[in-house]
């Protein structure tokens, strides 16, 4: 891995530990639903494929909260439809359950690291569904990577993107990096964000769906299984018009603020002390960065503003 790749201080020290032997039937039976609703969809995908594309986005938005309910979590959208045509869908990103929350509010290929495809399940579905993989340790693959990202808009398609370039735990947000930005500018489409949040129904927050540091995916989706009564919440925020920054900088910083600012309104009206955790994992990041600097990283500067 090459030391440029955006990281999360996060690790499985900020999960919360939700199982416990009471919950392994409960875990068994979801796993048992999850897995019949999968495969229903593969099976059908040919057939989908076929259907005019309203009737196929509606049907995917339907298989994808039925994968959310399987697990045994609850969906909660809020805020306005997104518009249709091509379409920039940003996020903060937490779990593997991110993507089907997103599809469950608009279907779109997905930009996702290369290593997905070898992912048990989770691989053919992301492949089957268009998504554009990218090779991240490869920076001379991003100009063209960023090309594909802005062909698929022009031609009135949504992508959905994750700015962060990495998962976070959900106590705090990263960076929105810059360069699928490029390709909406380039497209002249708008940019959706949109916020996810996870929490216990009743309103504490919950990291038990985090997908971070040394977990691997088998784990984090038995944690989720084994979890009692999950929400997901999905807010869809003021979409940002085409034309709305004059560069990609802006751009990234405005989507940035919008899903930073969800976070911050949900706090206040929770009651949810959330600042002093947010401010220590963002400490804990900028030192991290600066220590890479620190270590030879100023020959790959240029390259690395354009992330």
């Amino acid at each position: 891995m090459s030391a440029w790749l955006p990281s999360a201080p996060c690790s499985r020290v900020c999960v919360e530990s939700v199982g416990s032997p009471a919950a392994v039937p409960r875990a068994l039976v979801r796993l048992a639903a999850l897995l019949a609703v999968l495969v229903f969809g593969i099976v059908l995908i040919p057939v989908v494929a076929r259907l005019a594309a309203v009737w196929r986005d509606r049907l995917t938005r339907t298989w994808c909260r039925t994968i959310v309910r399987a697990t045994g979590v609850r969906l909660r959208i809020t805020g306005a439809a997104p518009p249709g045509g091509g379409l920039l869908l940003v996020a903060n990103h937490i779990s593997w359950l991110d993507i089907p929350l997103l599809a469950a509010v608009r279907p779109a290929r997905m930009l996702a690291k290369a290593e997905i495809r070898q992912w048990p399940v989770a691989g053919v579905l992301t492949a089957s569904s268009g998504a554009l993989f990218i090779q991240r340790d490869r920076l001379r693959a991003l100009p063209r990577t960023v090309e594909r990202i802005a062909d698929s808009l022009r031609g009135g398609s949504a992508v959905v993107v994750f700015p962060e370039g990495s998962t976070w735990c959900g106590r705090a947000q990263g960076r929105f990096r810059r360069a699928a930005f490029q390709a909406a500018l380039d497209a002249g489409v708008p940019v959706q964000p949109v916020h996810l949040h996870y929490r216990f129904d009743g309103g504490a927050a919950t990291t038990a769906p985090a997908f971070v540091g040394s977990d691997s995916l088998l784990t984090s989706v038995w944690r989720v299984l084994s979890a009692r009564a999950l929400v997901a919440e999905v807010r869809v925020e003021p979409v940002l018009g085409a034309g709305s920054a004059p560069d990609r900088r802006t751009l990234a910083l405005a989507a940035e603020t919008a899903t930073n600012g969800a976070a911050t309104n949900r706090a206040a009206d929770t009651g949810t002390a959330v600042v002093e955790t947010a401010d220590a994992h963002r400490r804990s990041a900028e030192a991290r960065r600066r220590s890479t600097d620190a270590h030879g990283m100023s020959a790959n500067s240029e390259a690395y503003a354009h992330l």
